[in-house]
């Protein structure tokens, strides 16, 4: 189906690579209007130079409920609205280890970004969509969140957190214009992915039918339906993006 962004406003967290970029740079050119949230701004420089007149680039620490209650309100002053949020920002965390390995630390670590991030940063759009009857937001998920994955304990556990969230916050803004919605794609060719030891990339894609991973622009194509006005009689559900290896 053909989407079209024009004159909407689209937050996207983890903007600077991987499927954030990816996920970016499809709105751009569809005609919306992108805050574009990373804690690497430098970053985001280098990677957005054809759309200044569309694009709001912000260091934001998701963590820091503070800051992207600022960073939100940045972007509502540029461009007066917000109609779509696409939490892409996340981190695996320790991987190969088993749970009585697993260090405390990492684990709150990944939490903090993978799970209270997309809290903070929904929790800061939602009343600017209210007030317009009308938003989108996307929590990026995982197939491990469904599933879990040996040896990603923190990881796993974490997007399961956002598939539940997912689902609350579905239910709760169903009645108001708003859809809320994740997607768990299972391995994709991401910075990510090629930062982990090869044994666990084996091992998550041994567990794909299709006996592949799937594409960036695979997963922007999927993520920009679901936050497209099209997609409006769906809500609280956790989309597929598994290769076949989702079992429900």
């Amino acid at each position: 189906m053909q989407t079209n962004f024009s004159a909407q406003v689209a937050i996207i967290t983890g903007a600077a690579s991987g499927l954030g970029l990816v996920i970016a740079h499809k709105l751009l050119n569809e005609g919306a209007f992108v805050g574009l949230f990373d804690l690497n701004i430098t970053a985001l420089r280098e990677e957005f130079t054809g759309h200044p007149d569309k694009e709001e680039f912000v260091s934001v620490d998701v963590t820091d409920e503070e800051m992207v209650g600022k960073a939100v309100k940045q972007i509502i002053a540029r461009f007066g609205k917000v109609d779509i949020l696409i939490n892409c920002a996340g981190i695996t965390g320790a991987t190969n280890v088993k749970s009585h390995e697993v260090d405390t630390d990492n684990i709150r670590k990944v939490f903090d970004i993978n799970f209270m991030g997309s809290f903070f940063t929904s929790k800061a759009v939602l009343p600017y969509m209210l007030a317009n009857r009308y938003g989108r937001i996307l929590h990026i998920a995982s197939i491990a969140g469904k599933e879990g994955n040996a040896g990603m304990l923190a990881y796993s556990a974490s997007k399961a957190a956002v598939i539940g969230m997912a689902k609350v916050q579905g239910k709760e803004y169903a009645e108001t214009g708003i859809t809320i919605n994740a997607l768990a794609p299972a391995v994709i060719e991401t910075p990510l992915v090629h930062a982990m030891p090869e044994t666990q990339v084996k091992y998550m894609t041994d567990r794909i039918p299709m006996r592949r991973c799937g594409t960036l622009e695979e997963a922007a194509n999927m993520a920009a339906f679901i936050v497209s006005a099209e997609n409006s009689f769906t809500t609280g559900f956790t989309f597929d993006l598994s290769g076949g290896r989702a079992t429900y």
